[in-house]
């Protein structure tokens, strides 16, 4: 069927979170571990409400490592909170990184704008 999932060495998935929380909150918890590329709270695109889960990409395996480790556990705005590496599908790794101009540098992260992305579930 389809391709296996291969689990990211430097991207989280984030679950338990707290209903109010968006992007930049997690950002905010997870950049003491390390340089974050980009975090978001995934949100119902009916209700505009979290969905108690996120993600959080870190520029480097040490601080996603390290954020997985202490973070894993941790009671974030009064809810304790469960974090893991994110399984992603190659097939999109591959193009997502083959489409990416060579020595460009990546756009600055977009809190504002993450919150409001409805990820498919299905691909992590």
């Amino acid at each position: 069927m389809g391709e296996e999932m291969v689990i990211s060495k430097t991207k989280l998935f984030v679950w338990g979170l707290d209903r109010g929380m968006r992007g930049i909150h997690l950002r905010e918890e997870f950049e003491p571990y390390g340089e974050v590329v980009f975090a978001k709270v995934n949100l119902d695109r009916e209700t505009g409400r979290s969905k108690g889960f996120g993600f959080v990409e870190f520029a480097n395996e040490e601080g996603a490592a390290r954020a997985q480790r202490e973070m894993d556990g941790k009671e974030v705005k009064g809810r304790s909170i469960k974090v893991d590496f994110a399984k992603e599908d190659p097939t999109k790794m591959y193009k997502r990184e083959a489409s990416a101009p060579v020595n460009t540098p990546a756009p600055a992260p977009q809190e504002a704008e993450d919150d409001e992305t409805v990820v498919d579930e299905n691909v992590f």
